[in-house]
Formats: structure tokens, sequence, C-alpha cells
């Protein structure tokens, strides 16, 4: 695959969620309201982990991460979404549009290896509880956070290694809301049947197998919880439940996309909105109506931020 970069198009056109302006305008009340409740719910979970000394533990480092990585994938395409509701057409330039391609591989290539990191901590916290703190040390635990960043890297420089010199000529038109890799490769001047392989060996059969092993594993934590009946395992088989109801969410829309990048249906929109709005949204809502310890430090630490914001105004 040799391919000069000899594009002629500069920018490519944006077909959106819809053309009716009546439906843009509800959409852009919608997603506006939330876009900024992802963004707000994820920055509390960061936060409070941070502040909150109880929360100071690997489970709940790496819910911080995941809520970082949430708030960046849904801010890759969703801003400039919301902006373009008010615009005809809906342009985005070339370099953008590469842009977004390699953030949204990177994010979701990071989110895809740190839910296995996280399956791993439940796995030694409920399979090995006594050896949890010596396995789980700090060092494990900044090597869990690295290496998906590492992964994630790699992962998107190998989409675009070939993406970024195919000739594009026209036609220039994206249907969607953002540029994904399968709908932009389909616009090249060339065969792109070897790339499509590609992308479903590095993104779509990854995503599969990754989800394969992620079922096996809660499969193994949760005959080991089912073994158990004390109120602990009870707590463990909550947050099981919660990580798992993610990684569904999570990969279910990104293993129809990317496993079949040949065939549009007429769902694959609905689930690009879904993994990239709507999750790094329920992330934040799951985990904190499943898991006390969260709510009660996040109720604390709201609270003391409104104290401390009352106290500055007084007079």
């Amino acid at each position: 695959m040799a391919w000069n970069n000899q594009s002629v198009i500069t920018e490519f056109i944006l077909q959106g969620l819809s053309s009716s302006w009546e439906l843009q305008m509800v959409y852009f009340l919608f997603f506006s309201v939330v876009y900024a409740a992802t963004v707000l719910g994820n920055l509390l979970i960061v936060l409070t982990i941070v502040s909150e000394r109880r929360l100071h533990s690997p489970m709940y480092f790496l819910l911080g991460n995941l809520s970082f990585i949430d708030m960046s994938l849904a801010s890759f395409a969703t801003p400039k979404m919301i902006a373009d509701f008010f615009r005809e057409p809906k342009v985005i330039s070339f370099d953008g549009c590469i842009t977004q391609i390699f953030f949204l591989h990177l994010l979701g290539g990071v989110e895809i290896v740190l839910l296995i990191s996280m399956s791993f901590d439940r796995y030694v916290a409920i399979c090995k509880p006594l050896r949890y703190l010596t396995i789980m040390n700090r060092r494990v635990c900044l090597g869990l956070v690295t290496l998906p960043w590492i992964v994630g890297i790699f992962h998107a420089m190998s989409q675009l290694a070939f993406t970024v010199n195919l000739p594009f000529c026209g036609p220039n038109e994206v249907d969607s809301f953002f540029c994904d890799l399968p709908l932009v490769i389909k616009l090249a001047c060339v065969d792109t049947y070897i790339l499509g392989v590609f992308m479903i060996s590095t993104s779509g059969m990854i995503a599969l197998v990754c989800f394969i092993l992620l079922v096996i594993s809660y499969s193994v934590i949760l005959v080991t919880v089912r073994q158990r009946s004390s109120g602990g395992s009870s707590k463990a088989l909550s947050t099981c439940s919660a990580h798992f109801t993610v990684v569904t969410l999570f990969f279910g829309p990104c293993i129809f996309i990317y496993v079949w990048p040949f065939t549009n249906f007429p769902i694959d929109k609905v689930l690009s909105v879904f993994y990239t709005i709507f999750t790094p949204l329920l992330n934040p809502v799951i985990y904190t109506l499943r898991n006390k310890d969260v709510k009660d430090s996040m109720r604390k630490f709201s609270s003391r931020v409104l104290k401390s914001s009352k106290i500055d105004h007084s007079p």
C-alpha cells in the first residue's frame, strides 16, 4: 500500500444527526445538557477521589483515571457537534478530521486497556484478598494506568499510519457528526479493502477479544463471590456488576461498528452517539448509584465546596 499523499480535498462536510432545523434545535438543547452533565459528573468524581483520603485505594485510583478518560472521550467531538447545529454546511478541515480520528482511537484504546486493569484489580481484591495490598502496590497501580496510554498511542498511530497518506479527491461528505475511520477511508480514491481488513484486525477484533477476556474474568470473579455469603462479598458483587455494566455499554457499540466496517447500518450513527456521548455520562451515574463510599464522599466534598464558596462570598 504505497500511496502518495495526492489529496485535493482540504476539508470534509459532516452530515450530522439530522437535516431538520427543528430537530437540530432539540438536539442542541439535549446534547448541551448531556455534555455539561458528563463533564461535571466525571470532574466531580476525579476531584472527590483526589480530595477524600478514604478513596485513596487502587480501585478508586483506577476509577478516577476512567472518569478523566471519559471526560476526554466526550470532548473530542461533542463540542463541535453542538456548535455545528447552527452551521450549514458543517465543515471540518482535513487536519481536524485526522485529529478527531487520532483522539477517538487513542482514548478508545486507553479505555479498553484500563477496563482490563480494573478487572484485574477486582480479581485480586476478591480472589486474593489477603495479598491485595501487596500485589496492588503503588508501582503496579502506576503500571496499570501507564500501560493503557502506551497501548492507546500505538493503536492510534497504527490507524493513522496509512490513512494520512490516502488520496482524497471527492466526494467529501462524512455520514456522521464526527470523522470516524470506517466512514472516512471509504471516501478515498483508491481501493481500501486491505486497509479495512487491517482496521478490523486492530480495532474490531481487539475490542471483541478484550471483551471476551473481560467476560471470562468477571465470570471467574462472580463464581468466587457466589461461594461466599458475607456482607463484604455482597459489596464486591455490587462493585463488579457496576464494572461489568460499564464494560458492556462501552464494548457493545465499538464491536458492532468496527467488526463490520464495510457495511453501513442505520443504527451506526446511534451507536456512535452512544459510545462517544452517553457512555461517558453513564459511567459516573453507574458508579455513584451503586457505590456507597463514592456517594458519601461526593456529598461531603460537595458540601465542603459549597460551604467554602459561601464563606468567600460572605461580607
